[in-house]
């Protein structure tokens, strides 16, 4: 049973449950998730290139099958290519929450284009978080002073969902690593100057036997398999890795062997909100197209957004979109 304490109401109870009168001054006590001014800068700039650069040649790539090139030559110059590399490194240097801005704008353009230019993150993320100074300066400065392309190598035939069973290898060889195996579904793979490999140094090890390994793509015995011709981001260049006896010097190894099951986790971890604010910024477009369609088609003398099952209809639509941005900032914050 409750005792006098439990019955009292909560404003009259001591400290933070006491409400505050009508007049005083809540500044202090408002939950705000508001952008700041540099991030709502931020979401136009990028809007604004997202139409005027991505989705007038968006509906071009995508039914040739082919990398918008010309588009990510623009995408590098105003930073969207580098901005998960830290400024003291010559990146844009984006926070999660400016990066989630951005990638909901690139993601309303066209989601292939998206999927290429964040994918440059996705690879980079590895080296920010657990690369020594000396690789940092080594694999990330050049990426910032000349357009380049980066890939994130982890997936494999037998390793999409459960990582722990890639059977790509890295045996130890005086200072080098010799790298046998190949990857499946790499995004940029095909344009790529620089990868993150990840493979196997002790197979009894299982999870822990893994490593993760940064490689230049010109080195000998890599082979990339031809452009992917997906159902959809098919300006997103996707293909296969093959290694044969690919000799990766020692100091490329990030951290230390079997670090890389845990490192492709925490990378992947800091991806995530970026593929979520993607995703919104498709289903935004969608919701766009449809309201658009609602509002011009006519039947029975009006729009058919104006009959009220396809009101509810897209009222539902754009409550899950703000619902999802929500959770996505969540995510970021």
């Amino acid at each position: 049973m409750y005792g006098e304490e439990e019955r009292r109401p909560l404003s009259e109870r001591p400290g933070n449950f006491k409400r505050h009168k009508t007049n005083q001054n809540l500044g202090d006590h408002i939950m705000d998730f508001a952008l700041t001014q540099e991030q709502l800068e931020l979401k136009e700039l990028t809007h604004q290139f997202a139409a005027n650069e991505i989705r007038p040649h968006a509906g071009e790539y995508d039914e040739k099958n082919e990398f918008p090139m010309e588009v990510m030559k623009k995408a590098f110059e105003i930073g969207f290519l580098t901005s998960g590399i830290p400024v003291e490194y010559g990146g844009t240097g984006f926070s999660n929450v400016d990066n989630i801005v951005v990638c909901e704008e690139l993601g309303w353009g066209c989601a292939g284009m998206f999927t290429s230019m964040m994918a440059n993150t996705l690879a980079t993320t590895p080296i920010v978080l657990f690369g020594s100074d000396e690789q940092k300066k080594e694999f990330l400065a050049p990426l910032t002073k000349e357009m380049s392309f980066a890939c994130f190598g982890l997936t494999e035939r037998e390793a999409g969902s459960d990582n722990s069973m890639i059977r790509t290898t890295a045996r130890k060889d005086g200072d080098y690593y010799i790298l046998n195996g190949s990857k499946t579904f790499i995004t940029n793979a095909g344009v790529a100057k620089l990868g993150v490999i990840f493979a196997s140094t002790d197979k009894t090890r299982g999870a822990r036997g893994i490593s993760a390994f940064i490689v230049p793509m010109d080195l000998p015995g890599i082979t990339v398999g031809k452009h992917e011709n997906k159902m959809g981001h098919r300006s997103s260049n996707t293909a296969e890795i093959y290694l044969d006896e690919v000799k990766v010097p020692a100091k490329n190894l990030l951290r230390r062997e079997g670090m890389g099951f845990i490192i492709a986790m925490k990378t992947l971890d800091f991806a995530r909100p970026a593929v979520g604010a993607g995703a919104v910024g498709v289903a935004r477009a969608a919701y766009e197209e449809a309201l658009k369609y609602g509002q011009t088609r006519i039947q029975f003398g009006k729009p058919i957004a104006h009959f009220q099952h396809n009101a509810f209809k897209l009222v539902d639509m754009i409550t899950d979109i703000e619902a999802a941005r929500l959770m996505v900032y969540r995510s970021g914050w």
